[in-house]
């Protein structure tokens, strides 16, 4: 836990009506970075944005983009939203056929590389290639909508993928997605968390107060 905490406001549960005053507004309220869902009804049960929405949020906010693509195959698309705008580019090992080869896509693009675990996707999926990514994204509730109720037993998995990093002494970031909230954000960050994925809980608690409510996320124990 010597990372500062950073917070990456999920735009899942923003106003989609106005989408661009959330993210200047999340800004403002002291978000690290944006966290972008981009679904595609495929790998996912869902649809959310494509690139041209990005591409137009992008000059509003010198803000870290933090796009997490659940879509496959995933290569198809790394340059469309390295485009776009995005800082961040996490894909999950399922949507490529060849995992070395995605991530070298992401770098091609001088993109920052994050690789993401489902709730019931093993860490075996991924060890060896937790060298060559800035983060890994644990899935804390099943990929595909919002609001849904954090899944605690990934936490002993989040505690072993910290052991394994610090093991081999990577700066490698941990990052946790899936009903993050007031009473599980410091179980997250004890288990090793860095980066807290939070939506339904930034937008909605405490009359919708985003700078109170990251607040707390960041420095709750």
């Amino acid at each position: 836990m010597n990372n500062p905490i950073k917070i990456s406001p999920s735009i899942l549960s923003a106003d989609f009506s106005k989408l661009g005053e959330e993210v200047i507004a999340l800004e403002k309220a002291g978000a690290d970075y944006i966290h972008i869902d981009v679904m595609d009804g495929h790998f996912v049960p869902n649809l959310t944005i494509g690139p041209e929405v990005i591409k137009k949020l992008r000059p509003l906010t010198k803000k870290v983009f933090d796009v997490h693509l659940m879509i496959s195959p995933v290569d198809n698309f790394i340059k469309d939203f390295s485009n776009a705008g995005a800082d961040i580019i996490t894909f999950h090992p399922e949507a490529t056929s060849n995992i070395s080869n995605t991530i070298n896509l992401i770098k091609k693009e001088k993109k920052k590389v994050g690789i993401s675990l489902k709730p019931n996707s093993k860490i075996e999926l991924i060890e060896k290639h937790i060298d060559q990514v800035d983060l890994v994204l644990i899935m804390s509730v099943e990929p595909g909508f919002g609001g849904q109720k954090f899944m605690p037993e990934v936490l002993e998995k989040m505690k072993n993928l910290k052991e394994l990093i610090d093991q081999k002494k990577l700066k490698t970031e941990i990052e946790i997605d899936g009903g993050i909230n007031f009473e599980n954000c410091g179980k997250a960050k004890r288990a090793g968390a860095s980066i807290l994925v939070s939506g339904s809980t930034i937008f909605n608690e405490n009359q919708g107060d985003l700078k109170k409510n990251i607040g707390i996320l960041r420095t709750h124990k």
